[in-house]
């Protein structure tokens, strides 16, 4: 999934003059117009993430008008954490993340997997010298590979066919139009990949030879891009869905534009997070097994199932991409550091890293066991799959529709926007929904899991990913759960006294 790698509430400033690219509507009939669903990501955004109102349907308005609408978008969220913590995560991310690639690539590629064995070289050297001496430099190589990448996927997203897709309505009116050609161009990658191997025309050994050399670039280089993306929402906004904050911190991290785009029709989103964060994590977890292959001259049960089952999920993300157009990370999140710098960067290093570390360390699972985690790792993509599908049907019928061969048990709420406008939304409390307010989070983190215990135990570091997304998700789902009680009150109270548990059913 496209990462979440923040915390806090993202920031929405006054419209700026439209461009062309979008259709422009009347503003949605919920002040919360954006229905966040979570990437399977990781569904994936390996998610990435969604809020509890993705599982809300959008009933008739008792009134609306456009113009006040997006005035009442436009006005700040209250946020979920103090200022001091938001401040404090985004400056501790901005200055954390990036040493924290290179340290993880350096420990599963040339420590061993061995935390104690980085953490002595840093004591060694000093905190300062140590990641001096462990930092690649980005080498022409590096460059080419990842400039030759993005543009076969920029060429890719403008030219392959695909249906015209239309996403919600945003805050200001504008209903952004895509072309949804993901699947097309997944495949695509994979064959054009196997086969320039297959052939012997480019060895894929030379992407994970060069791995610290192109995260070093990817690390440098997207924050060059972010940087562009600040000055792009000052100097030229693609949409009125677009403003700052008035604090430079908050705009660079969070992001000044809603939809940027270069051009009428390349969507820079939609590239970010789709066709080069999510293509790599599928691209290097291909790497990884070839590398293995020719490093042993063959590939271990384990990596097999690794590389099986993210590209099964990776391949389901693909085939709903358009409903991740969507969700938060696309409908909400505008194009800053948070969102992009982590789609760029965090997703080929830490979503990876299962299969980074099982190239050098083949574990050999037998294949009862193998076949055991292989199946369990796709039914919990599956059920993933199904969470979606159910709200997405739910929100497509205005509740009119069956759920596990029933009709869906209900909450009709009603809330009142910042100008005092009376909307009513549907929430969904049956089918896995009922189960908990935020049941999918479950399958998401169990399928993270499952691709990366055939690492089995010796080391901690392969299952970071797991922990990161594990925490990540949980504390989304208590921010999502105080934003939802703030804006439907007793109705909200309605629905926890229906639906008690907040992820883990009977638990928690």
């Amino acid at each position: 999934m496209p990462p979440q790698i923040g915390i806090g509430s993202t920031p929405t400033s006054p419209p700026l003059p439209s461009k062309i690219f979008f259709t422009v509507k009347s503003p949605p009939p919920s002040a919360a117009p954006l229905l966040p669903a979570h990437l399977p990501r990781s569904s994936t955004q390996p998610g990435a993430a969604r809020d509890r109102e993705e599982a809300m349907a959008k009933a008739k308005p008792s009134s609306s008008a456009a113009a006040k609408s997006a005035a009442a978008a436009s006005a700040p969220p209250a946020t979920v954490h103090s200022a001091l913590v938001t401040y404090s995560s985004m400056l501790a991310l901005l200055s954390l993340c990036p040493p924290f690639v290179i340290l993880l690539w350096y420990t599963m590629v040339h420590a061993d997997g061995s935390v104690v064995k980085t953490y002595e070289h840093l004591r060694e050297l000093g905190v300062v010298e140590g990641l001096k001496a462990i930092w690649p430099m980005p080498t022409v190589v590096a460059w080419k590979i990842i400039f030759g990448f993005g543009l076969f996927e920029a060429v890719l997203q403008l030219l392959l066919p695909g249906k015209r897709f239309e996403g919600p309505i945003s805050p200001s009116g504008n209903v952004p139009v895509y072309k949804a050609n993901g699947l097309q161009a997944y495949a695509v990658t994979l064959i054009t990949y196997l086969g320039l191997w297959w052939f012997g025309i480019f060895n894929p050994s030379i992407v994970y030879d060069h791995l610290g050399e192109i995260l070093s670039a990817l690390v440098f280089g997207s924050f060059v891009f972010c940087i562009f993306l600040y000055i792009k929402g000052h100097v030229a906004p693609s949409s009125s869905d677009s403003g700052s904050s008035g604090n430079v911190i908050i705009d660079f991290y969070w992001g000044m534009e809603l939809y940027p785009r270069i051009g009428k029709y390349f969507d820079i989103k939609v590239f970010t997070n789709c066709r080069f964060g999510m293509m790599s994590w599928a691209v290097l977890a291909v790497t990884y097994c070839i590398k293995q292959y020719e490093m042993n001259g063959k590939v271990a049960d384990s990596m097999l199932v690794n590389t099986a089952l993210m590209l099964i999920y990776i391949t389901k993300f693909f085939w709903w991409e358009s409903g991740y157009w969507c969700t938060m990370d696309i409908a909400h999140d505008r194009a800053g550091f948070y969102i992009c710098w982590g789609c760029l960067v965090w997703v080929p290093s830490i979503y990876t890293s299962p299969g980074m570390y099982l190239v050098n360390h083949p574990v050999n699972l037998g294949p009862q066991l193998a076949l055991s985690i292989l199946l369990a790792g796709i039914l919990c993509i599956y059920i993933n799959y199904d969470c979606d599908r159910q709200r997405q049907e739910f929100r497509r019928t205005n509740g009119k529709c069956s759920v596990w061969g029933k009709a869906p048990s209900k909450i009709v709420a009603s809330y009142q926007t910042t100008k005092g406008e009376t909307k009513t939304s549907l929430l969904l409390t049956s089918g896995w929904w009922g189960l908990s307010r935020h049941f999918h989070y479950v399958p998401e983190i169990l399928s993270a899991f499952f691709w990366t215990v055939p690492a089995l135990f010796s080391h901690f570091l392969p299952y970071f990913y797991v922990i990161f997304l594990t925490i990540l998700l949980f504390d989304r789902a208590k921010r999502d759960d105080d934003r939802c009680s703030s804006k439907y009150g007793k109705y909200w109270k309605m629905y926890c006294n229906k639906v008690p548990y907040r992820v883990i059913p009977g638990i928690y």
